[in-house]
């Protein structure tokens, strides 16, 4: 039983399937793994114990019956505290919204439960979900599976520690600039970066609402790609049967991307990229000019909007946040209705940029974070330190969603250096699958 805490949710699903698994036992392995951890307070928000029992008992029914909802029917998976769950409390890692209890789950979390997934419970988060490094001195800060000192990466943090350490088989998260991409880097994982407007946004609390998206985090592309389907409730995946990288031509993107890489992360994308030539993929360089333009846009479009949904409350209450995460929404106030428009009408411009330089490729290769997981510690003392580490954390992953795009980050086998690779708006299928080619040739 203690080998279900680390197989991927897909085999999980499989094990259901065939009879050897029981949703039940399942649960309870899982539920007694959080029980027994140390770190589980600082993991989990809320664990719906009652809840995860009550929906493997029913996931037990189908798979007895053969009418099992999906290959995730019966899986144990995590939610992050930003997913409005029936009765629970969902805060969004703030004390802004401290006993906030919905009445009705979020759509994803209702979709995903109609296809036989069984809910955990949530997860602690960065503060609103405005911040990459997973630090919530409000809350609680995750812990990063690779160096206890160090924050996970956010601000999906809990999300990713929850399956970092085995305490739930997938997680669901959300990325507005990283925050699926980065604590999956951090920790080792694969997380899958949705397009915007894909992944259904009902009864989620916001931050961006033109670039807030849903996506995984989880041990493997399979994976990853079932907890896709399973919350857009189509219950199949696309078929990642033979996935390789040979023949693929990627672009591996220089622009920005590489600048002031920390040393770790540089051997370890020269190590990725060789690898996938190994595997018979082709490499290109690749500059777009005006990516720079479309980075210095991102105080204006991040900050604008979340300050404009989030004004009231904040300024209601101040006091309550934690002073880093106030100051960057606050930072919202600077700028015009004039700037955002303007800011909006340039970065269309540049996408087309993008698109027209990526025609050519298969998928575009970056580093999925410049920098290791900064310290905890030094980040709550030392101001300049935290901005800079922030703002380079998310640095890579942003390109991701300033560009409209879809992504992955990918493990690269070495600790807290993941790989990530981007696709086309609204085609994940097809990232997913290159994915799993580029999985194969990493492993």
């Amino acid at each position: 039983m203690q080998d279900w805490l680390t197989m991927s949710a897909a085999q999980l699903g499989r094990g259901i399937g065939a009879g050897e698994i029981d949703p039940v036992a399942l649960t309870e392995t899982f539920l007694a793994a959080i029980a027994a951890h140390p770190e589980a307070g600082r993991i989990y928000t809320q664990v719906t114990a009652e809840r995860a029992r009550a929906e493997a008992k029913a996931a037990q029914a189908r798979a007895k019956a053969g009418l099992r909802r999906s290959p995730l029917d019966g899986v144990p998976l995590s939610w992050k505290d930003l997913f409005d769950s029936a009765g629970v409390a969902t805060e969004s890692g703030s004390d802004l919204l401290r006993g906030r209890v919905p009445e009705a789950d979020a759509l994803v979390l209702e979709t995903a439960t109609a296809m036989g997934a069984v809910c955990l419970g949530k997860t602690h988060m960065s503060e609103l979900a405005f911040s990459g490094l997973g630090l919530n001195p409000i809350k609680e800060t995750p812990p990063c599976v690779n160096d206890p000192a160090a924050v996970p990466g956010g601000s999906s943090s809990g999300a990713a520690a929850s399956v970092a350490f085995g305490l739930a088989a997938g997680a669901i998260g959300s990325d507005t600039g990283g925050s699926v991409r980065i604590p999956s880097a951090w920790n080792d994982l694969v997380g899958l970066k949705t397009t915007a407007g894909r992944v259904s946004l009902e009864g989620v609390v916001p931050l961006c609402l033109k670039f807030d998206t849903i996506g995984p985090l989880a041990r493997t592309v399979e994976d990853a790609s079932l907890l896709l389907a399973l919350v857009e409730g189509t219950g199949t995946a696309p078929d990642l049967e033979g996935a390789t990288a040979e023949g693929k031509r990627f672009a591996d993107l220089q622009t920005v991307a590489k600048d002031n890489l920390a040393p770790e992360v540089a051997a370890a994308h020269a190590e990725a990229l060789t690898r996938l030539r190994d595997a018979g993929a082709e490499i290109v360089p690749l500059e777009i000019p005006t990516l720079p333009d479309a980075m210095a846009l991102s105080p204006i479009l991040f900050t604008t909007e979340a300050y404009g949904l989030w004004k009231d409350v904040i300024e209601a209450m101040p006091d309550l946040m934690f002073p880093e995460i106030l100051a960057r929404f606050r930072a919202g106030a600077e700028f015009s209705g004039a700037d955002y428009v303007a800011a909006w009408a340039k970065l269309e411009q540049i996408r087309m940029d993008w698109d027209q330089a990526v025609a050519g490729f298969d998928a575009v290769l970056l580093p999925a974070a410049p920098i290791l997981p900064p310290n905890l510690a030094r980040l709550q003392t030392d101001h300049d330190y935290y901005v800079t580490s922030n703002l380079m954390a998310l640095r890579n992953t942003r390109i991701g969603n300033l560009m409209g795009v879809c992504g992955l980050s990918l493990p690269t086998g070495h600790p807290s250096c993941g790989l990530q690779v981007l696709g086309q708006p609204d085609c994940e299928e097809a990232l997913l699958r290159i994915g799993a080619g580029v999985e194969a040739a990493l492993a």
